[in-house]
């Protein structure tokens, strides 16, 4: 059950993901591109929007991340870094929505995911 809201919200998530993806790659593969209920508490109530792609093979990504950071940051994305020795990962957040970029040490996929602010139905 989509609300103008939503879908604006929706609209602005899918462009700012897509243009990340773009700064790793011409070869992003949607996984996720949906609604989701967000309270399970109260089913029915809250809804948010998911979205998120996938790069096998993106050249040189922990040097593309590090270029993306602050243009997120100019554009009001709050970054934060919870790297692990296995992926690289830089959250950001605005306005209760947030995404994630992961980048792989060993095979360098990258993928981005991630979700609006809830609203209601």
């Amino acid at each position: 059950m989509t609300t103008p809201d939503l879908d604006l919200l929706a609209s602005e998530l899918t462009d700012v993901i897509d243009g990340v993806a773009a700064a790793f790659g011409p070869s992003a593969a949607p996984t996720v591109n949906g609604e989701l209920d967000c309270d399970p508490t109260q089913p029915g109530k809250l809804f948010c929007w998911q979205y998120g792609v996938r790069l096998e093979h993106s050249g040189e990504p922990e040097r593309r991340l590090t270029e993306v950071i602050p243009t997120l940051e100019q554009r009001g994305w709050q970054a934060h870094d919870r790297s692990t020795p296995r992926e690289l990962i830089a959250r950001f957040s605005r306005e209760g929505a947030d995404f994630t970029i992961h980048v792989a040490r060993a095979s360098h996929a990258v993928a981005i995911i991630g979700s609006t602010r809830p609203v209601p139905a």
